[in-house]
């Protein structure tokens, strides 16, 4: 997680890493989406899945492996 996106976590609430291992990642992007007043880019979603798998054990895993995932779970966001 980069600088801007630790801003848009803290923006919607998470001030620390750990929170994310009980959160959901489509909340979260919900969440942001409604905080700025737009929609954000997918890739923020896919980032949100990387970063709470980690936070949950996962190994550190590119947020683009997630792509997939997501357009199978949640198509078009």
């Amino acid at each position: 997680i980069g600088p801007a996106m630790a801003a848009d976590l803290r923006a919607i609430g998470i001030r620390n890493p750990r929170e994310l291992a009980h959160r959901d990642a489509f909340v979260l992007y919900q969440a942001l989406c409604a905080h700025s007043g737009k929609r954000q880019d997918p890739c923020v979603l896919d980032t949100f899945m990387a970063a709470t798998d980690y936070m949950r054990g996962a190994a550190p895993t590119p947020w683009w492996h997630y792509t997939a995932q997501r357009n199978q779970v949640y198509g078009a966001v």
